[in-house]
């Protein structure tokens, strides 16, 4: 294989502390004084420098509820949100194929913003010319963001829901023989990066839960946002450990394709794209729920802004220092996930030994000109409209929710037909492949074949 840039395994990103000592201490020392340099692929994990796991445990007093919902964050990753981990898996698994070469290939990251940050975090540390596929109508944060990694952008019309505009210009990219498109929506880097890595993590997070006295030591749900649909892959292993574990799909009410083949334009940024991934497993998922953009983008501006912290400590009993995490922690996305754990804890009846998982993507450094626009249209937030605010997260409905029948699951499935035999050449005898476990199980398995493949690169 070319000479190429290489980083960590899966199971190095699972268990930090198995990569070389001295390749992490140094990948930790440059995480502060140079984020930009490529021995930062070795921090791409969900733990600390002391291999503890990044997650926060939402204060009751702001959920209303007495299950446990515990939030895995990803605002400590290189690029800030967790999508990098899937970037880098996508990539290396194609530079170990010998499908990519950085001397002669052109990469272009087809994104609504976490994962086009990503690629361009990932491709440029790797050696490779990379281009950013995105909507003009993604968050001003993002494009500077992935200019400062040197990277190029082509932006599409549309927003977050407008996934075919970025579908349309990749294939006019694909003609050229130099252009690899890297597409989040069918790598499965993308699937077995959540699948091992997010969800083992879960799994051994449910121990050190149980150690501080938080639930039984075992997971009731989890809850994520579609956008790839990566992410929710986690739910495949989780379900593994715990069968009876529920796996719930979130997207937006004003896009809600999963919920009843609708559309339309909202505002979850990195959500709800109008249609069913290809690497969705969707015949394992028990529920798909959604929630309100403008809901969740309120509920952000009370988490981030002043008003919101003295009323959610002085007026709700929230303690200060969650307050002070919880503005941290989340982007607009990641308040979505944590309302639809609410909804899983009400519709579920889950209580105080139940715990929900769900996970904060990014964080408010992506989303202040969307905050900025909300005080504009709204108004400025004082103590009554942060009371009012408060009460999306106390008062969430279980309006919005479909079970996961079996009608209702191979109707999910049929969605992928438009998009991926329709659009984008797979055959139907492919899309029917996917009905079998078999065929998730087979890609699952593929993870210590690619750990093997990637230790063996990097020893030559």
């Amino acid at each position: 294989m070319p000479n190429v840039i290489l980083g960590p395994t899966f199971e190095e990103m699972l268990h930090p502390d198995k990569i070389d000592p001295q390749t992490r201490q140094r990948a930790l020392e440059m995480m502060v004084k140079d984020p930009l340099d490529p021995i930062n692929l070795f921090n791409i994990t969900w733990r600390d420098g002391q291999n503890h796991i990044y997650y926060f445990v939402m204060p009751k007093q702001l959920t209303g509820v007495n299950a446990n919902i515990v939030v895995l964050y990803g605002k400590d990753f290189p690029t800030g949100a967790h999508k990098v981990g899937a970037a880098y898996s996508v990539l290396v698994e194609k530079e170990l194929r010998g499908e990519v070469d950085p001397r002669a290939n052109t990469l272009v990251w087809p994104s609504t913003g976490n994962y086009g940050i990503g690629g361009a975090w990932v491709g440029c540390r790797m050696g490779f010319d990379s281009v950013v596929v995105l909507p003009e109508g993604m968050s001003k944060e993002r494009f500077a963001q992935i200019e400062s990694y040197g990277a190029r952008i082509i932006k599409t019309p549309g927003s977050e829901s407008n996934v075919k505009e970025i579908y349309d210009e990749t294939h006019r990219l694909r003609q050229n023989p130099k252009v690899r498109i890297l597409n989040q929506f069918e790598e499965m880097g993308n699937y077995r990066f959540h699948y091992h890595v997010t969800g083992n993590t879960i799994a051994e997070l449910a121990k050190v839960l149980a150690a501080e006295g938080v639930g039984n030591g075992s997971i009731s749900a989890y809850c994520s946002a579609m956008g790839s649909a990566g992410t929710i892959a986690a739910g495949d292993r989780l379900k593994q450990v715990w069968p009876d574990l529920k796996i719930v799909g979130l997207e937006p009410i004003q896009c809600p394709t999963l919920y009843n083949n609708g559309y339309g334009v909202h505002d979850i940024q990195g959500i709800g794209d109008k249609h069913v991934t290809w690497i969705h497993n969707v015949m394992n998922q028990d529920a798909i729920m959604c929630l309100d953009d403008i809901e969740c983008k309120k509920g952000l501006q009370l988490l981030t802004e002043e008003a919101g912290w003295n009323t959610l400590v002085h007026r709700f009993g929230v303690p200060e220092a969650s307050v002070q995490k919880m503005a941290t922690l989340f982007g607009i996305s990641g308040v979505a996930n944590v309302l639809g754990a609410i909804k899983t804890a009400k519709y579920y009846g889950m209580g105080a030994k139940d715990t929900i998982v769900t996970i904060g993507t990014d964080n408010i450094e992506r989303y202040h000109s969307v905050m900025g626009d909300m005080t504009r249209t709204f108004g400025r937030m004082d103590a009554a409209e942060a009371t009012a605010r408060t009460h999306i997260f106390l008062d969430q409905k279980t309006d919005w929710i479909h079970e996961g029948t079996v009608e209702m699951r191979r109707q999910w499935h049929n969605l992928k037909y438009y998009s991926w035999v329709e659009q984008q050449g797979k055959t139907v005898e492919e899309l029917d492949a996917q009905l079998n476990k078999e065929w998730w199980l087979q890609e699952q398995a593929k993870v210590p074949e690619i750990d093997r493949m990637l230790a063996a690169a990097r020893r030559s």
